[in-house]
């Protein structure tokens, strides 16, 4: 089986809604993220064989065929085909994932995977609601709400239980979001960030630091902040940021490293997804960690970095739990509670952050998972080479 290599990783830095980002078309930040990779690595853009791009919310500047979109809005050529994907928040991980398949595969051998999502131009949920305006209901069936006796699956609701299940209580969550913003405001000042950061023009000046990141941040202003529901754990300061942002990663075979003169900054180790119970639905990542790390034939101490997406501070904190894992390993620079989770870009951009962070403490492999809409999970191991 021929091996995948990443050989280039770029994101822009978050942008909060309605903050830096907000004049951008979401094509145009695709474009933008298409036009870096294939200018840093100084491949011919004609080279690139497929373009696969995760959005979630498909919808209005984000519907009819947007990954082909972010194409026609870059420079590389209208011959490059490209899909859109949704697979929730791990959108682009999947897009990394399949990119990854179509190279170890050996049916193409440049392959860019990204995601995009602008969270102010086409909020969260809209697709939704525009069918329920319309009266054509929403996306869960009535066999559906048989089987699992509702169909309302929330993903807040699904946060509130496993704190309760893992017996986290709510100072257990702020002092992690604290931990967030301390750790992510750290990464900004020593420049950990600058590698991978495509700093964008915006007003008079260029936008190339993460808006949500909160220098003054405190536990006292953290825990003042009110639950989302009554007698609930969950608050907007221990959950992501609603964020505007792109990401994208380039995956080659060793033949395309050799015909187009690149080096290569990780190799794929392991790509694993699964699914469980829809309704908990955030909690997914524990078992696929343990597939994943089985697969791979490895255990938990052998991983040099986590990258565990923060869409609610007790997912991260109930994987620390089950898996045995290094609090100190994992989201060294910060994650989604200061950075920002911008839904169908997320996936790409803790890559990118897990690739900046190997490079600059020498570590070898590095694992990233995220919890997602449905009960799904994705892992990804990748080796720095």
């Amino acid at each position: 089986m021929t091996e995948a290599y990443i050989v280039d990783s770029i994101r822009t830095a978050g942008g909060r809604r309605d903050g830096a980002l907000r004049d951008w078309h979401p094509a145009d930040l695709g474009g933008e993220i298409l036009n870096a990779l294939v200018d840093r690595t100084g491949i011919d853009p004609a080279a690139v064989d497929d373009v696969i791009v995760g959005c979630v919310t498909q919808a209005g500047q984000q519907a009819f065929a947007f990954g082909r979109n972010c194409v026609l809005a870059s420079n590389l050529p209208q011959s490059v085909p490209a899909v859109t994907i949704d697979r929730q928040c791990g959108s682009s991980q999947q897009s990394i994932q399949f990119a990854a398949q179509a190279v170890m595969s050996g049916t193409q051998d440049v392959v860019i995977a990204m995601g995009v999502e602008s969270m102010t131009r086409v909020p969260m949920f809209s697709n939704v609601t525009l069918h329920r305006k319309a009266g054509l209901g929403g996306p869960f069936s009535d066999r559906i709400g048989a089987r699992y006796g509702t169909t309302e699956f929330s993903q807040f609701k699904g946060a509130e239980m496993i704190a309760r299940k893992h017996g986290l209580d709510r100072e257990t969550l702020d002092r992690f979001a604290l931990e967030s913003h301390r750790r992510a405001q750290t990464a900004t000042e020593a420049g950990a960030f600058a590698e991978e950061i495509l700093p964008l023009a915006v007003g008079d000046g260029l936008h190339d630091r993460d808006e949500g990141i909160r220098a003054d941040a405190s536990l006292d202003g953290i825990s003042a902040v009110r639950t989302l529901e009554d007698g609930g754990m969950i608050t907007a300061a221990n959950a992501s940021q609603i964020c505007d942002g792109a990401a994208g990663v380039m995956i080659v075979s060793e033949a395309a490293l050799k015909r187009h003169g690149l080096t290569p900054r990780a190799r794929i180790v392991n790509l694993t997804v699964t699914a469980g119970d829809p309704v908990i639905m955030l909690e997914e990542p524990i078992p696929a960690t343990a597939r994943a790390l089985d697969r791979a034939g490895m255990k938990i101490d052998d991983i040099d970095l986590y990258e565990v997406n923060e869409a609610f501070a007790p997912v991260p904190l109930a994987w620390l739990k089950e898996t045995g894992a290094d609090p100190a390993r994992l989201n060294v620079n910060g994650g989604a509670i200061a950075l920002g989770h911008p839904l169908g870009a997320s996936g790409a951009r803790l890559m990118t952050t897990l690739l900046s962070g190997l490079r600059q403490t020498g570590g070898r492999y590095g694992l990233q998972t995220m919890c997602e809409g449905g009960g799904i999970a994705n892992v990804t191991i990748v080796e720095a080479v």
